[in-house]
């Protein structure tokens, strides 16, 4: 059989009829070249082969195949077993010398299994049975081969090393499949689409873009962006030149990929220089703590020793709070270390009134001139030779008072830096990112140039539709008919569903949830009534909780007790979400009416800026979610005058005629 992604692979007629030294053999040479292998892996390995040995004995080996030690790229991780066996792929975690079945463990392995469905090209339309087997436990009645949706995952069963035999049989038996050819398997490619989280780990421990994307349009799109990205920063280099690139896209199209791929890229590479700047502190926390945790839990891997204080160190010179950023080069006036400079979110950088606002109230400085992105170009300007700056922007994105939007930028560059060459794909121009009217009445000197790879037009963020986005803003464009249309394409593989009662809606994410795909309650940041429900929206949470720890953490998203905001899932996904919407943003007929709780009640907002930020607030919240999301418009009380069911009864109704399925 052909070179695998797996330490050991073969036909089943090889493997029954190898020597184990052989196969431990094979397993320690491809091992060792990520590290050294502790005796304990040796007799784990050991008896996992007699195990599979055992229980394959009976069974006819034509086209199946065994596979120890599979990669699973997007997770970090390796399955200890795949078996292809008749018709099914079994995936096979090993606890040896275990004497009980754990939930993590069963989650670890249904992760497994839910990872090749999802992201391996010749595990689409194949039976995955994932199995748990805890070698010293006691023996289980075996689960019915059941799965929880029909996509063909079945739901983990669980046997001791004595059982494994009979556990092949009955799920041979009860999923009678046509052959899978083990070679035929293999031979498929792993397209994965990972999260935020996932990409920023792979990124910094030295995987490429490419290897972390899926196949076909999306990553196409993402490697043209990063290459143009590069070949920008090459050119720049070579003659010695400055410039400014925006690249723009989708929600969830991998705008922030990009740039951390850049980042990484460029890092310490030669007096090149790269790091990675966001003004979103919920995303530098949670991006930096899970690559330090992930730092620390590789060198311990490996026998070696890394103190988490050490590890964050290195991490904080790779991503950076883009205000910290600004801080340290008011007190340094010599030009940054790095030459490239990533701003993620760049239309959130703050506009002049707000910049002087704060350097007055918080670092005594009066009379300041200049808004946040005509500073940050100024310390880039400071370099003598070179520097370029990639601006990731996303439109309909502002969700704060006081953000300069990209306008500010380009006015900057207009202003004070006309030797900056701008680079931007035609897409910038498009009305919701509110510059069109600039660039046409731009002034000559105002270099700019248009690069159609700068754009990216496909989303990432739903593997399993790729109309989320395009749903979203029809709805809340209120363009009916044509949200009716998206809605059919996308319900087959995105599940959305409609309901009135909050704890419906926290019960469906959770019964949607494999393994530890993760799900989260999320809310506007003006939902101020949803206290009866137990939803206090001022109440404080930290996001590196929510969106890093476990079940078993009630800080976690997972409890469905904290909620998240706009602000705190900006730039962030998780796999299921449940939006509940308040009596802030109302549909009245015809229109979005805008509200803000004030005191004992609703007041109307006038501001066209807030009440674009409130709607580009259910934006962020309504497109969070890769997998599925349910919506809850609460009922409302004619007993509380705050919560009138007049507040949320059209919202819910425009919401069910446009075709989402409702939750009884």
């Amino acid at each position: 059989m052909a070179r695998s992604r797996a330490y050991y692979s073969s036909d089943l007629a090889t493997f029954l009829d190898e020597e184990n030294t052989r196969i431990l053999g094979t397993l320690s040479r491809a091992a060792s070249d990520d590290g050294p292998i502790e005796p304990a892996q040796l007799l784990s390995w050991e008896q996992q082969i007699r195990c599979l040995t055992s229980a394959l004995r009976s069974h006819p080996a034509s086209t199946g195949g065994v596979f120890f030690e599979y990669a699973v790229p997007r997770l970090g991780r390796r399955i200890d077993v795949v078996l292809v066996l008749g018709g099914v792929v079994f995936v096979i975690e090993f606890k040896v010398g275990a004497k009980q079945y754990t939930a993590a463990a069963l989650d670890q392995v249904w992760d497994y299994a839910l990872d090749l469905k999802n992201f391996h090209e010749t595990s689409h339309d194949k039976v995955l049975c994932p199995v748990l087997v805890a070698t010293d436990a006691p023996a289980r009645p075996i689960r019915t081969a059941t799965s929880v949706r029909d996509d063909g995952v079945l739901v983990p069963i669980c046997c001791n090393s004595a059982q494994l035999d009979a556990v092949l049989d009955h799920v041979l038996q009860s999923r009678p499949q046509s052959l899978v050819v083990a070679r035929d398997w293999d031979a498929g490619r792993y397209a994965p689409t990972p999260s935020i989280i996932e990409a920023a780990l792979a990124l910094y421990s030295g995987h490429g873009v490419a290897e972390i994307s899926r196949f076909g349009a999306e990553e196409r799109n993402l490697r043209e962006t990063s290459s143009a990205v590069d070949a920008l920063i090459e050119q720049c280099r070579e003659s010695r030149q400055k410039a400014i690139c925006f690249v723009t896209g989708v929600p969830g199209a991998g705008k922030t990929l990009v740039g951390l791929n850049v980042a990484a890229t460029h890092a310490q590479q030669g007096d090149t220089h790269s790091v990675f700047l966001s003004g979103n502190g919920p995303l530098v926390a949670v991006l930096r703590e899970a690559l330090t945790r992930d730092q620390v839990r590789r060198t311990r891997a490996r026998g070696e020793k890394l103190t988490k204080s050490a590890a964050l160190t290195t991490v904080k010179s790779f991503i950076q709070n883009v205000h910290h950023f600004r801080d340290e080069y008011l007190r340094d006036q010599r030009p940054p270390v790095d030459h490239v400079a990533v701003f993620d979110e760049a239309q959130r950088a703050w506009n002049l009134t707000q910049t002087a606002a704060f350097m007055q109230r918080k670092r005594g400085q009066a009379g300041f001139d200049m808004s946040e992105p005509e500073y940050l170009i100024s310390c880039m300007d400071r370099h003598p030779d070179w520097a370029v700056i990639v601006c990731l922007v996303g439109g309909g994105q502002e969700i704060n008072t006081g953000e300069a939007g990209i306008r500010g930028w380009l006015e900057a560059l207009s202003r004070r830096f006309p030797h900056w060459k701008v680079h931007l794909p035609a897409e910038l121009r498009d009305s919701e990112y509110q510059v069109a009217d600039f660039l046409r009445q731009a002034p000559p000197t105002f270099s700019v140039v248009n690069d159609e790879r700068l754009h990216l037009a496909v989303s990432m963020r739903s593997f399993r539709a790729q109309h989320v986005s395009t749903l979203v803003k029809q709805v809340l464009d209120l363009e009916r008919q044509e949200a009716v249309r998206t809605l059919v394409r996308v319900l087959p593989s995105y599940p959305i569903v409609l309901t009135r009662d909050v704890n419906l809606g926290k019960e469906w994410v959770r019964s949607q949830a494999r393994g530890n795909e993760r799900y989260g309650l999320m809310v506007s940041s003006q939902a101020e009534r949803l206290r009866p429900h137990a939803i206090h929206v001022r109440a404080p949470m930290d996001p590196v909780h929510w969106f890093l720890d476990g079940k078993e953490d009630v800080r976690s998203s997972y409890y469905l007790e904290d909620v998240a905001t706009e602000f705190h899932v900006q730039g962030l996904e998780l796999d299921w979400g449940c939006v509940v919407w308040d009596g802030d943003f109302r549909f009245a007929g015809s229109a979005w009416t805008h509200h803000a709780f004030v005191g004992s009640k609703w007041q109307n907002i006038n501001s066209p800026e807030r009440r674009t930020f409130q709607k580009n607030a259910y934006r962020v919240l309504l497109t969070r979610a890769r997998q599925g999301v349910a919506i809850v418009v609460p009922t409302g009380t004619a007993s509380d005058a705050t919560r009138d069911p007049k507040f949320y009864d059209s919202t819910f109704e425009y919401l069910r005629q446009i075709g989402i399925p409702v939750l009884r």
